[in-house]
């Protein structure tokens, strides 16, 4: 049963899209990674963006942050900085509808000094609600669940561990015990990594372990919706899923879709990355969600997906180029130019990290 909510429910009402190293060392690469998840594990935002429990979201309000005319998407501001768009703290969470049943989340949470959202999708359904992605910490899902609970009776009944990182699974206890929780066996063997770790505080929120694993593609009916599990590769991780609503024309692609976020690399595959874009891209799809930036209308989402899967080729690019001339990681790091995409979000802090992980996958030092 869904119904609608209403602002004594929501701090915003809901609304419409529309309104708006040698191949050799590659087993020591793949031990430091997962010992490096395990410590960073609380404060790991899209693979290294800051303490998500220090940059929760602002408390919301009664005002409706979609409220007037649409932006025309050539009047729209294209950034993922929420003061640049003319928000404000109290402008979120968002949650707006993009089909019948099925809505986006976006909550604040910082990197440093800056603010930009991580998003959440969940599907209502007869049969129960399916979330793809938690938030940062427990009291951010909390709030998540708060938001759902505001929309439907149905409980959650599937979690889908789209991305490993901390700020979409840190929160990830809130969610019902009982609910099953899917992800690709890559990023199972991560969150095990992480649940085991030796010097994980002992108040620490749990690591919810999935109770499901999912390969390639898993296709499943849930109160009479059709629901896809989709692996298209490597990307921002090494077990990149994807939810795919085949009958609504969404897609929510996580972290393999940073909106006007600079591409974060810490564990990810760069080449592949681009190809798994090429995947999503060529499917038949009105709606690709991201994992961070703003939800926009159809039209300049895929705009947008098309300028980030550039923006991904352009730092293997320019890593190719400085590692063939020669220069050493360190001297690449603060030499390389990236024109305007230096000017994204977060760039300043995920840049030379990016130019590090190129150099990683061209040394053949990724995981296999």
């Amino acid at each position: 049963m869904t119904r609608r909510p209403t602002n004594q429910h929501l701090p915003h009402p809901v609304r419409k899209l529309d309104d708006c190293a040698g191949p050799g060392r590659a087993s020591e690469w793949r031990a430091l990674r997962f010992i490096g998840l395990a410590v960073a594990f609380a404060g790991l935002a899209c693979g290294g963006f800051g303490d998500d429990e220090a940059g929760g979201g602002g408390a919301g309000s009664d005002a409706d942050p979609g409220a007037g005319t649409a932006v025309a998407a050539d009047e729209l501001v294209r950034t993922a900085d929420p003061f640049a768009r003319g928000y404000t703290e109290e402008d979120f969470p968002r949650l707006r509808e993009l089909a019948e049943g099925v809505y986006s989340y976006e909550a604040l949470r910082s990197a440093g000094d800056q603010r930009f959202t991580t998003v959440s999708m969940f599907v209502v359904t007869d049969d129960g609600v399916l979330v793809a992605d938690g938030q940062g910490n427990v009291a951010e899902t909390q709030r998540l669940i708060d938001h759902i609970a505001s929309v439907t009776d149905q409980p959650i009944t599937h979690v889908v561990i789209c991305s490993d990182h901390g700020d979409h699974t840190a929160g990830n206890s809130a969610f019902p015990e009982d609910a099953e929780f899917i992800a690709h066996p890559t990023s199972a063997e991560v969150l095990e990594v992480m649940a085991a770790n030796p010097i994980r505080p002992a108040d620490a929120p749990p690591v919810m372990l999935p109770t499901r694993l999912v390969d390639n593609r898993e296709v499943f009916e849930l109160g009479g919706r059709t629901i896809a599990i989709l692996f298209l590769g490597r990307a921002h991780t090494g077990g990149d899923l994807v939810v795919h609503l085949p009958d609504e024309d969404i897609l929510f692609m996580s972290e393999a879709y940073l909106h006007r976020v600079f591409p974060a690399m810490r564990t990810a595959y760069p080449t592949e990355w681009v190809a798994m874009i090429e995947r999503a891209q060529a499917m038949e799809v009105e709606t690709y969600v991201p994992g961070h930036g703003f939800v926009d209308s159809p039209e300049v989402l895929r705009e947008e997906l098309e300028v980030f899967r550039q923006a991904v080729v352009q730092v293997i690019e320019e890593g190719r180029r400085l590692h063939g001339q020669g220069l050493s990681l360190e001297e690449a790091r603060t030499s390389a130019d990236f024109g305007e995409l230096g000017e994204w979000w977060l760039s300043e802090s995920q840049a030379g990290r990016a130019i590090q992980q190129v150099y990683a996958e061209l040394d053949g030092m990724l995981p296999p």
